[in-house]
């Protein structure tokens, strides 16, 4: 049988057919089938009509329910209208009540103000009758000795003359008050040293009721750390005697040295007993002290240690010399060293430093102890308690600074930079290996030094100094790149660069000086692999400085982090008690502006602002933290490229240095009985030398390129740093020779022909290097190059051209196409182009028009101009020496221009400024060109017009 339960049919999610499978398997299986499908349908159209009969009487009875809801509301809204007129008439009602009583409450007011002053007055006439009376008897009190009774009569006469005021009749009372207080605390302190040495926290707590009672409690707290500052002081004085019996036996020995005590060995011993001390004293005030014992105990520590700053100074001064023998033999220390008592031979060292920061890191042992300690104590209490224990520090951190830069200097001063042993002719090139590999391992020993310079100022100052640190490395580094700068001049000398200079400085003779620079070949490239080896001392400084500079900003953000945690940035505008009442309530455990650096900078705004400054800076990624290393890293790279470059165009400069004056360029080819074949000449030795020296560069470069590659973008690094040098070579080598050709004043036949084969060999050599050959050289080229009969050929066609129609028209024809030329190449070099090519559209229009008017006119040659009526064209084409002024101006101006092309740099004005530079020769040459320029470009504007206004004439004639 089905049971139909409606609640599963009005359930979220009701699967039907889910539904009739659980009921069909639920079924007996001896039921047919047919029959319980049937009995399931028919149940469930019972329930189907069940719930439409229920439903249907429920709305029918809601129907009849509503019209007595509609009522039950209309009488409920009559009532709240009732009640809201009532309310209104009760609320009217206290309204009058009110403005009748107004005045009378206002009178009794006043009244209650007239009664509460006759009775303060009648206490305050109470306590003058009061004071009066106590000021008689309390001589009588303080005789019977009763402790107790007179602070309490003391406590009245105070609150009674508080009650009076400043009256006069009471000043004397007044002055007795303060007399009597003085006095009881002399009577009080007798029994309360007695009670504080016995430890009678009965009598002790009584003595203390007394005292605070007349507000003299500072006096219970000075004779409390009087009397227990004198144990820890005598634990201090323990150590001096123990060191002056160690002299009287080592006396009583004869002068024999014995191991004594060290300061660094007891130091320890003595936290570990004050701190003993301390415990005792913290459980015993706990009892004695209930409220005063978190700050009694911290001020006996913050007193002894004030008592002993100037002891324990000495001592840690002493004990900072101990540990080298020649500060040791004199008992001297750190702050001797600095302040020059001692020989300037005893330097400060690393030892000394050190030493101090071991002693440093105890007191830190017994700093966090003491936190501990007082751990329950006002964060004010502890401050103070710490600033006292760190006090003797103070005088060595204050000269931070100094002391890293004079261990920095001396340290720096150890490495050996010079300690090549200076070689003998033929041996330059292994002094300068020697040299080199000493510089480039000096730079990691270097940063070494630097590292750990950064370790000492956090270990000792916690990044306080942090600021003096950037100012000592930046000197340091300064100095020492001052000494590589030194090493370079004398390296300058060893490759044979500065002899002058050799001379004049070290007085060396001539010969001596000129067996400095006659090396073998073999000599020759072994300074030139020791001149590159340079380079890689110039790459080594300057990564790991980079390196280093990013280590170091990265400390100074950490460090400023660090004091950003703290809370002391933002307290910087407080003062330390301010900001110590803010943190008051804090446990010890969170306070992070415990940390050293920050309560010692709390106490230094001026150092704590400039040091901020310093922190906040470093976290841009543009700070340079070492600013002027920086500036002489880079300096020091030009310097050593400018040394690679010099020796590596030493050679060069060597061969060429006598071109320009070589005979052979002025010698006149022999004439002999019989007639002899003509031979082409070859390459001199000079050219030839300097071609080898050349193509041998590359060689020469590939071991620093393979140190540089070590992965597929350092191959492409160093195929970059091998091209590039290969051509600053090449290019000053082209730029010395085209320098000596300049100076050939005088050339034959002969030395044109022999001059064009070693240009040639030059150019040949360039072209292998995939180096563009420069203009002027190619220009020159073809100059030498060019036979006599071929200038004499083209002298005649210049006269030829000058003859005759056909001439005169070819005449224009080359002139246009060389301008046009010269013009189109130009446009190529310089920016802006534009310009060029203006001139060249003036040039052929300008001829084009003119041709064309004067074939107009009946004129057998364009320069025929006898009937125009400007002057300046008369005069150009009519006196024809002005006329080739003008022309070869233009020209040759082009050429110069042409001949002064550099890649570099494609500003026309720049190029121009260039030249003016140049020898007065060339200037003069340069300006009467650019006159003669200026000229030809305005004849040719006239010309233009002229011929355009003669064509239109011809059309208006030819049109009537």
């Amino acid at each position: 049988m089905v049971v139909v339960d409606a609640s599963e049919f009005g359930a979220e999610g009701f699967d039907p057919k889910r539904w009739i499978n659980a009921a069909l398997d639920a079924r007996h299986p001896s039921e047919p089938l047919d029959r319980f499908l049937a009995d399931a349908e028919e149940r469930l159209r019972s329930a189907a009509d069940d719930a439409a009969a229920a439903l249907e009487r429920d709305s029918g009875d809601a129907l009849r329910r509503v019209p007595l809801a509609c009522r039950d509301a209309l009488r409920l809204r009559d009532d709240a209208v009732a009640l809201r007129s009532h309310l209104a008439s009760v609320l009217q009602s206290l309204s009058l009540a009110e403005g009748s009583s107004a005045e009378s409450i206002a009178a009794l007011a006043r009244i209650d103000t007239v009664k509460q002053r006759i009775e303060a007055a009648y206490t305050t006439l109470q306590d003058a009758a009061g004071l009066a009376q106590l000021s008689q008897s309390v001589e009588d009190v303080f005789s019977s000795g009763n402790l107790p009774k007179a602070a309490e009569t003391l406590a009245t006469m105070r609150h009674c003359l508080s009650a009076v005021g400043e009256v006069a009749e009471f000043a004397n009372v007044r002055k007795q008050l303060e007399v009597l207080e003085e006095r009881l605390d002399e009577m009080v302190q007798p029994c309360l040293v007695d009670a504080l040495s016995n430890r009678k926290v009965d009598a002790v707590q009584d003595l203390r009721g007394i005292l605070i009672r007349i507000d003299r409690f500072k006096s219970l707290e000075a004779h409390y750390t009087k009397i227990h500052v004198k144990p820890l002081k005598k634990l201090w004085e323990d150590f001096g005697l123990k060191q002056r019996s160690s002299r009287v036996d080592m006396e009583k020995l004869g002068g024999e040295s014995i191991s004594g005590l060290s300061f660094s060995s007891w130091l320890p011993n003595f936290y570990d007993e004050t701190l003993l001390y301390l415990e005792q004293e913290w459980k015993w005030c706990l009892t004695a002290f209930p409220e005063e014992y978190k700050s009694l105990v911290p001020k006996v520590l913050s007193e002894t240690m004030s008592e002993l700053n100037s002891s324990f100074v000495s001592r840690v001064n002493i004990a900072t010399g101990d540990v080298v023998p020649e500060t040791r033999s004199v008992a001297k220390g750190i702050l001797d060293v600095l302040s020059g008592d001692l020989p300037k031979s005893t330097k400060l060292q690393n030892k000394h430093l050190q030493a101090l920061i071991e002693l440093h890191n105890m007191t830190g042992t017994f700093d966090r102890n003491i936190q501990h300690l007082f751990s329950e104590s006002d964060l004010a209490v502890v401050l103070n308690t710490l600033k006292a224990i760190y006090s003797p520090y103070e005088t060595f951190k204050a000269r931070y600074g100094q002391m890293e830069r004079a261990i920095l200097s001396a340290e720096m001063a150890g490495i050996d930079i010079r300690g090549a042993v200076p070689r003998g002719v033929g041996a330059q090139g292994i002094e300068l290996s020697e040299t080199v590999r000493r510089m480039e391992e000096s730079i990691p020993q270097m940063i070494v030094l630097l590292e750990a310079a950064v370790e000492r100022c956090i270990s000792l100052t916690g990044g306080s100094e942090a600021d003096e640190l950037v100012l000592a490395l930046d000197d340091v580094m300064l100095q020492y790149i001052s000494n590589l700068q030194e090493t370079l001049k004398s390296l300058r000398i060893v490759c044979g660069l500065d002899s002058d200079t050799l001379k004049k400085d070290a007085g060396l003779e001539k010969k001596e000086v000129q067996r400095l620079v006659d090396v073998s070949e073999e000599e020759e490239w072994s300074i030139v692999q020791g001149a590159l080896q340079i380079l890689t001392v110039a790459d080594c400084l300057t990564s790991r400085t980079s390196v280093f500079e990013a280590s170091l900003r990265a400390t100074l953000a950490r460090i400023g982090t660090n004091f950003s945690v703290s809370g002391f940035g933002s307290s910087l505008d407080k003062s330390p008690a301010a900001a110590a009442d803010e943190n008051a309530d804090l446990p010890l455990a969170g306070r992070a502006a415990l940390d050293i650096a920050a309560i010692r900078l709390s106490d230094l705004p001026d150092k704590s602002k400039k040091l901020l400054t310093v922190l906040e800076q470093s976290k841009d990624p543009r700070f340079h933290a070492l600013p002027f290393t920086s500036q002489r890293v880079a300096a020091f790279s030009d310097t050593v490229n400018e040394l690679v470059y010099d020796v590596l165009i030493s050679k060069v400069r060597q061969r060429l240095s006598e071109v320009a004056r070589l005979p052979i360029w002025s010698s006149v080819e022999e004439q002999g009985g019989l007639p002899l074949p003509n031979f082409s000449a070859y390459p001199q030795a000079y050219v030839t030398s300097v071609g080898e020296y050349l193509l041998t560069l590359p060689q020469q470069l590939e071991p620093l390129a393979e140190g540089i590659s070590g992965n597929e973008a350092g191959n492409d690094e160093a195929q970059f740093f091998a091209t590039e040098w290969i051509f600053k070579v090449a290019e000053g080598a082209t730029a010395l020779f085209m320098e000596q050709l300049r100076g050939i004043h005088y050339i034959t036949d002969r030395g044109s022909q022999q001059l064009a084969a070693d240009i040639e060999y030059l150019n040949n050599v360039l072209s292998a290097l995939s180096m563009p050959i420069p203009p002027f050289l190619s220009t020159f080229h073809a100059c030498v190059s060019t036979p006599r009969d071929q200038g004499q050929f083209c002298l005649f066609i210049s006269l030829y051209e000058s003859a005759s129609t056909f001439g005169a028209v070819l005449d224009m024809v080359t002139d246009r196409v060389s301008t046009a030329c010269l013009l189109a190449l130009l446009s190529q070099f310089y920016r802006p182009g534009l310009v060029f090519l203006i001139l060249l559209g003036l040039d052929i229009t300008s001829h084009w028009f003119q041709m064309y008017s004067s074939f107009l006119s009946g004129k057998t040659s364009h320069k025929d101009v006898k009937h125009t009526g400007n002057w300046l064209l008369k005069l150009y084409y009519g006196y024809r020496p002005f006329m080739a002024f003008c022309c070869v101006s233009c020209e040759v101006l082009y050429i110069i221009l042409f001949l002064f092309a550099d890649e570099k740099s494609t500003s026309l004005l720049s190029v121009c400024k260039g030249v003016l530079n140049q020898n007065p020769v060339v200037v003069l040459v340069f300006i009467s060109t650019l006159v003669g320029w200026a000229v030809k470009q305005v004849t040719n504007v006239i010309q233009m017009k002229t011929a355009a206004d003669a064509c239109v004439v011809y059309d208006l004639k030819r049109s009537k």
